[in-house]
């Protein structure tokens, strides 16, 4: 058969013809799991020549017809035993079923068709060729995953298709749930010494040995002075997981959880098994793809990712820490003709979750005295008489009863009154050398677009005499300070969501110095600012995204409003989860004033 290819790269998914390239033999099997094939290859090198020759495929790359064609013409017609496990059943791979099925009963092929959920599918029994008993064993294999068992599956597959296949010794079980060390596998009990944070996974990317992210994060916690491990587990919400997980947080209380598992872990009850836990949840994204379409991509993650590590996690009141990997192939395994996708952690992007981590643990475990407090206000709609300006919140008289709460609990900040007229007048300089260096931290990129598109600091009319003067002041060892403009005043109606407008010399500045104030965390009062509006990813930023470039690590907070009955209320949350998905943010919820017999007009109760 002649047909000409074509490939498709970056996070749109596409259906497109693709030819894998492998010869003829005697064993095949298919999946839509890289996790699947990689217990298999494990599997099938760990019998150093005892198992019949092998090529291995994901079913992704064969959705359109003439892959399929074309792959059963050049690899699947020379097969004695073809294994192939799926995920949603027959309706999710129908073509590429019914002619495998047909070539398999034409040239007597052994063929096992499994469900991947674990549970029974009389539909996809009727479409093997192999009785149910061997059927229901392949899947028990399957299930158990890892090398030994995935040798144990084709030593089987090799029995049904009349091949020899070798004695495979070996505990063929990983166990479902469990505690995991980069160096030693699977351990008993997590550490006992240090602040101890635990790091959630899916127990198939252990059985597929796919653990490059849990590994490079907890060797990176480690150096970073936690006590770090592994905890996994089939599903957060698989049966049995959150009672067996529960004495063990109660004995060895996390500092932080980092989770790498996708979706929301909620019960039917409302619960998840990290609730009884008193840190902060991250969530990290693990990206399904390639390092290079995520750089070009001004989204950041593919719709199902973005659902999956971000959304759906945002149920459950877990912070988004960032993206820690990328999907990408291997090396072409000769002897397989099959290039594995796997799991591989991004170095630098662990680093930033790392230093999250670390600086909000930092914050905990301050005194409350020495905790340093920047309280930026924001400048939203931009005049005077609206200063600080919220929907539903009084937001001046808000941060002065903060301000008390914080000196009733020990902290040292100043409560006082006229706020609002204090920062009409109040104003803190840096010098104009003091921000040069500064910039030079920022990436080159940045700093290029900075000065295309406003030229020299000098020039910003913010900066007199050398200086950049900043409406702000102190409480103590709280800063409060007013957020600039990111732009120009006469545009800022067309600036203030603009994701394409590169920020201003003063806006520069103003983060720059606020984190060379050292604060331990950010409380962002008001309404929506503008730095989860700067340039950059949508989600899963970059160093070079304008967001993550100025507030770094910086612990943020940001109360927001839940009843907003001025505007649709999806509109209003779009807005709002741009500061944790960009800005890194925890947020607080506050409840505006009783809305009374007008509620019913909205559809409250």
């Amino acid at each position: 058969m002649h047909v000409v290819f074509r490939e498709s790269h970056g996070l749109e998914e596409a259906e497109t013809p693709f030819d894998p390239g492998q010869d003829p033999a005697d064993l095949v099997v298919l999946s839509f799991s890289d996790s699947d094939l990689g217990a298999f290859a494990a599997g099938w090198h760990r019998a150093a020549g005892a198992l019949p020759a092998l090529r291995l495929q994901n079913i992704v790359a064969l959705k359109h017809p003439v892959s399929v064609d074309t792959y059963i013409e050049n690899t699947l017609s020379g097969a004695k035993a073809i294994l192939i496990r799926l995920i949603g059943g027959e309706a999710y791979w129908p073509y590429g079923l019914a002619s495998i099925q047909d070539l398999a009963r034409r040239r007597g092929i052994a063929l096992a068709v499994l469900p991947a959920d674990g549970r029974p599918d009389p539909a996809l029994d009727a479409l093997s060729t192999l009785p149910v008993s061997t059927l229901r064993r392949l899947s028990e294999l399957c299930e158990a995953g890892g090398a030994v068992a995935a040798q144990a599956a084709l030593a089987q597959l090799c029995i049904a298709a009349g091949l020899y296949a070798g004695p495979v010794p070996g505990n063929k079980r990983v166990p479902d749930m469990g505690f995991y060390d980069p160096d030693q596998g699977v351990i008993a009990a997590p550490p006992a010494d240090g602040p101890f944070v635990l790091v959630s996974f899916y127990r198939s990317y252990l059985t597929a040995a796919d653990t490059s992210p849990v590994d490079v994060l907890i060797r990176e916690l480690r150096a970073a002075g936690f006590a770090a491990c592994g905890v996994f587990a089939p599903s957060l919400k698989a049966a049995g997981f959150a009672d067996w997980l529960r004495p063990w947080l109660d004995q060895a209380p996390p500092v932080a959880i980092v989770n790498a598992t996708a979706f929301s872990a909620r019960a039917e009850d409302g619960t998840t098994p990290f609730d009884m836990a008193d840190c902060p949840v991250f969530q990290v994204a693990l990206s399904t793809a390639r390092r290079q379409d995520w750089a070009l991509s001004d989204r950041g993650l593919s719709p199902a990712d973005l659902a999956m590590h971000v959304v759906l996690p945002e149920v459950d009141g877990r912070m988004f820490a960032g993206l820690v990997s990328f999907k990408s192939p291997g090396k072409r395994d000769p002897d397989l003709q099959f290039s594995r996708f796997a799991h591989r952690a991004d170095a630098a992007r662990v680093a930033v979750v790392v230093g999250k981590i670390k600086a909000w643990h930092d914050l905990a475990v301050t005194a409350a005295d020495n905790r340093r407090l920047a309280l930026v206000l924001s400048n939203y709609p931009g005049r005077a008489h609206q200063l600080a300006h919220a929907v539903g919140m009084d937001a001046l008289a808000s941060t002065e009863a903060l301000l008390a709460d914080l000196a009733a609990a020990g902290y040292d900040v100043a409560a006082g009154t006229g706020l609002g007229a204090a920062l009409m007048d109040a104003r803190m300089d840096w010098p104009l050398a003091d921000y040069l260096a500064a910039l030079e931290g920022l990436p080159q990129a940045l700093r290029d677009d900075l000065f295309a598109a406003w030229g020299g600091p000098a020039d910003d009319p913010a900066c007199t005499g050398g200086v950049f003067r900043f409406a702000a002041l102190r409480r103590g060892n709280a800063l409060i300070a007013l957020q600039p403009e990111r732009g120009d005043v006469v545009t800022r109606d067309g600036d203030y969501h603009d994701l394409a407008r590169v920020p201003r010399h003063f806006y520069v500045a103003f983060y720059l110095w606020l984190r060379a104030q050292a604060p331990h965390a950010l409380i962002h009062m008001g309404a929506h600012g503008t730095l989860e509006w700067l340039p950059g990813k949508s989600v899963a930023l970059s160093g070079d995204c304008w967001p993550e470039a100025l507030i770094g690590t910086l612990p943020v907070i940001y109360p927001f409003i839940v009843n907003d009955p001025d505007r649709h209320l999806a509109c209003h949350l779009s807005f709002h989860r741009q500061r944790p998905r960009r800005g890194g943010a925890g947020q607080a919820a506050h409840w505006g004033a009783d809305l009374g017999p007008s509620a019913a007009a909205f559809g409250a109760d």
